[in-house]
């Protein structure tokens, strides 16, 4: 029976509300919860049937409302409520983000970069996808996508899969899938223009779009273009801000150069203030450098962006469709200035104990040569040709092809050459020498350098897909789907020559660059045996010209006992192409800082001293060329029920088991294990190389295929509706829990910090007239280990929209109504997790869009 406006229905509608978010936020009213995600499940609040439609997970068309996999999407109105100006924003309030996404990072190798990390298994793990096709990977990051590089205004929802997809697109889909669908039907225009103001200073956002549509009975075309932008954020200026603490100051040390060994510990260098241009002494007597003063936390982004579709019926069952996007995104970041270890040599004019035969290493800030600013741009292009028909008036053929394109170029000013500075540092101070004493002196020699960074991306793709009925079976129609798919990638990441040379301070890389071609064949077929139970069989294999093949099989089930039950379960393999950057790196040379007792003693140390003294040993980080790819198996089962007309919800388990996970041996990691090999092997291609006497000559450092991840979640949507009054309430509460989470079968790291092992959101609308009012909650749970603990953690939002009758829409919201910021644990080398909260404080904002 339907429930109208009444006591009983208000009283229901209030008490579930009430009852939902104490279920979200039950056990934390001490500390402030949540981190939201505007969703909405795909299946819609009525039971009425729907037009065939393709969902992501699948290739087969269905008209069914749940499918056999757990797919949330995020409608237009919903990302337009979340008040945020770019996809990437968004997404790191998905509840199934459960330990964050990265995001620009001022002087990070990655400084524009933000990616999508499902279930906390790693952005190369998730596959981002436009419109079913494989977003480009960032060449600067050649193992993620880059969301920032989606044109915003182009987007009609997004679906997120939290499922394996291998058998369906391939590598990369372990931990799921996300895939942006664009905007095809419009007609007309739309303008749009939106600010927001962050409590903190230097967040400021701001949005233009601009979209235009017309069709007619042959085809029909669409076009817009977009800008984004959110201002950079000084460290300064957010929460947490203390005096940086740094040996890097102004510092020495005697060293013994034919011993390799440190004499005395760090000590002020003598006649230097120490007191001003950011420079201080510190309570143990060492000269330190104050680098939060001066360095951002947050790049700023700005991103533009234009794209164009169009559709022309050649016949009645022949059509020609053109998709075609460029977006531009920009970045800028600022890291304090250059902090390097120079080695002078005795009786040169910076030796700060002259004749004793030994070096001094000078622990120095080249403060007086500015700051490091970093500024990148990348170019996006994205072009797609295809045809859709019918042949034989049973076969529906989707075939063509597609080009793509990153294109990233980095500056980099204030950096140094390491030689030069040594060199200028054993100058007399009348003839050019720089002088440690007087760093801001007025006779500097020029030993600055700009760096460069050159990189792209590049997919060339053809495709064919064809979808077509075998035969009738109790429960309808079999269909099958069979594809093929070919595509080249090639990718190069070059730096300047200093770089390479390892000249440079205060900056580290090297050059990569590659090709392959991966080709690949999937099918996809639907067993309906029964009016009530279903089966989908699916295959893909692919082959990769540079290390091999890989078969992903997937089968799943779909019963529905009751109209208003559904149950559904998955069971599937999947894998992970080793990414051209980890098997074409140029070797990389870095002076690494170890522990290694039989190096340490050759030096001179004593037997105890070595157990904690470390040394520094040449180590080369270079490429595996025998790198494998890393394996899955995922299983799911999970159930939709309506049983009222007011109330639907999802619930969902899953298992992942990921083997020869792809993983970095590190300096530490491999002189370990070849001093004790029962810790485990050493990679081919990779070691510790020892002379005579011992001593470590040389490690190889880099990539290798090892050990295991296993994993287990609940997912669950719970959603009612209610009229109220003249309106309509609707609430919904999802929540992602971690149940399992461990690797190498060490101990369970769900809850651990950084992996919180609870995220939910809260939404609820209230739509009457031409007015929508609307709240949403994001919780995000606590988390605690040996290191510390951080509370749990919650932002309230509230936003108003408002049809206006000259046919526009306007919208203001407050973001973080209650000023909420970060617990200041700290995590990653900053006072918070950069990658599961941001500290932007209370956020205002204003949107107006015209429709004409």
């Amino acid at each position: 029976m339907k429930l109208t406006n009444n006591k009983l229905a208000q009283a229901i509608q209030i008490g579930l509300v009430a009852g939902v978010a104490s279920i979200a936020f039950a056990g934390v009213a001490s500390a402030q919860d949540s981190n939201t995600d505007q969703t909405t499940e795909k299946k819609e609040e009525t039971t009425k049937s729907v037009g065939k439609v393709t969902v992501t997970g699948s290739r087969l068309k269905r008209a069914d409302v749940e499918g056999a996999t757990p797919v949330t999407v995020m409608t237009k109105q919903d990302l337009d409520q979340t008040g945020k100006t770019s996809v990437a924003d968004v997404l790191r309030d998905v509840p199934a983000a459960s330990a964050g996404n990265f995001r620009p990072q001022s002087g990070s190798s990655a400084q524009a970069l933000a990616t999508v990390d499902l279930g906390g298994l790693g952005s190369g793990r998730t596959l981002v996808l436009i419109d079913g096709r494989r977003l480009p990977k960032a060449p600067f990051a050649a193992d993620s996508n880059d969301v920032n590089s989606i044109p915003a205004a182009a987007i009609e929802r997004v679906e997120i899969l939290t499922d394996g997809a291998s058998a369906v697109y391939g590598s990369d889909a372990i931990g799921g899938v996300v895939n942006v669908i664009t905007r095809k039907d419009f007609n007309g225009a739309e303008i749009r223009y939106g600010i927001g103001q962050t409590k903190v200073k230097g967040g400021d956002t701001a949005e233009f779009a601009a979209t235009f549509g017309a069709s007619g009975e042959r085809g029909n075309i669409l076009a817009g273009v977009n800008s984004t932008e959110r201002g950079m954020v000084y460290t300064r200026d957010q929460i947490g801000y203390v005096r940086g603490v740094s040996v890097y100051g102004n510092n020495y040390r005697v060293y013994d150069q034919n011993k390799g060994t440190f004499k005395t510990a760090p000590a002020a260098v003598p006649g230097f203030a120490c007191d001003s241009n950011g420079f201080w002494k510190t309570s143990g007597g060492t000269c330190s450098f104050d680098f939060n003063s001066v360095a951002a936390n947050e790049a700023s982004i700005k991103t533009k962006g234009m794209f164009a579709r169009g559709e022309y019926n050649i016949n009645d069952n022949w059509s020609v469709y053109m998709n075609g996007s460029v977006n531009n995104v920009e970045s800028f970041g600022r890291y304090a200035p250059v902090p390097g270890l120079f080695l002078v040599a005795d009786n040169t004019p910076n030796d700060v104990i002259k004749g004793d035969g030994l070096s001094t290493a000078l622990y120095h800030r080249l403060a007086a040569f500015g700051n490091r600013d970093t500024s990148t741009d990348a170019n996006v292009y994205d072009g797609l040709l295809g045809f859709k028909g019918r042949v034989w008036d049973k076969v529906d053929l989707d075939f063509g092809l597609r080009r793509s394109s990153y294109k990233y170029s980095s500056k980099g000013t204030g950096y140094t050459v390491n030689p030069l500075v040594v060199a200028a540092m054993e100058l007399p101070f009348d003839n050019g020498g720089y002088n440690v004493k007087d760093p801001f002196g007025p006779a500097h020699p020029d030993v600055t350098a700009t760096i460069g960074q050159q990189s792209f991306f590049d997919v060339n793709e053809i495709f064919a897909i064809s979808n077509f009925d075998v035969f009738e079976m109790a429960g309808g129609t079999s269909n099958a789907v069979l594809g093929v798919e070919f595509r080249e990638e090639t990718f190069s990441d070059q730096y300047d020559q200093l770089s390479e040379a390892g000249l440079i301070d205060g900056s580290a890389g090297n050059s990569a660059g590659g090709d392959r071609t991966v080709g690949s064949a999937f099918f996809e077929w639907l067993f309906p045996v029964a009016r009530t139970l279903d089966f989908t069989l699916a295959g893909r294999f692919d082959r990769y010209s540079d290390y091999g093949s890989d078969f992903s099989p997937k089968v799943s089930m779909r019963w529905q006992p009751l109209n208003r039950l559904t149950v559904r379960a998955s069971y599937g393999e999947g894998f992970r192409a080793p990414d051209l950057s980890i098997i074409t790196q140029k070797d990389t040379f870095s002076a690494e800082s170890v522990i290694d007792p039989r190096t340490c003693q050759v030096f001179g140390g004593t037997a105890a001293q070595c157990q904690k003294a470390g040394v520094q040993v040449d180590t080369w980080f270079r490429a595996n060329p025998d790198m494998a790819s890393e394996q899955s198996k995922q299983w799911s089962v999970g159930f939709a029920v309506d049983p009222t007309d007011w109330f639907n919800a999802t619930v969902d388990y899953r298992n992942i088991e990921i083997s020869d996970r792809i993983r970095s041996f590190d300096a530490q990691t491999l002189i370990d294990r070849s001093n004790d090999p029962t810790l485990g092997p050493i990679p081919a291609g990779l070691g510790v190389i020892r002379a005579a006497d011992g001593s470590i000559t040389r490690i190889n450092a880099g990539y290798g295929n090892e050990g295991n991840l296993e994993a287990k979640y609940v997912d669950a949507v719970l959603r009612t509706r209610f009229a109220v009054g003249a309106g309509t309430m609707r609430n919904q509460l999802a929540i992602a829990k971690i149940l399992d989470f461990t690797i190498d079968g060490g101990t369970d790291q769900a809850g651990t910090k950084g992996l919180p092992d609870m995220r939910a959101t809260l939404t609820n609308t209230y739509n009457v007239g031409d007015w929508t009012f609307g709240t949403s909650h994001n919780y995000i749970k606590g988390q605690s280990d040996s290191t510390g603990t951080v509370g749990g953690y919650t932002l309230n939002n509230v936003f108003t929209t408002w049809n206006a009758p000259w046919n526009a829409t306007v919208q203001v919201g407050v973001n973080n109504i209650g000023d909420r910021y970060p617990e200041l644990v700290g995590y990653g080398g900053r006072p918070w997790n950069f990658y599961l909260y941001d500290a932007y404080g209370r956020t205002v904002y204003f949107r107006y869009t015209q429709r004409f």
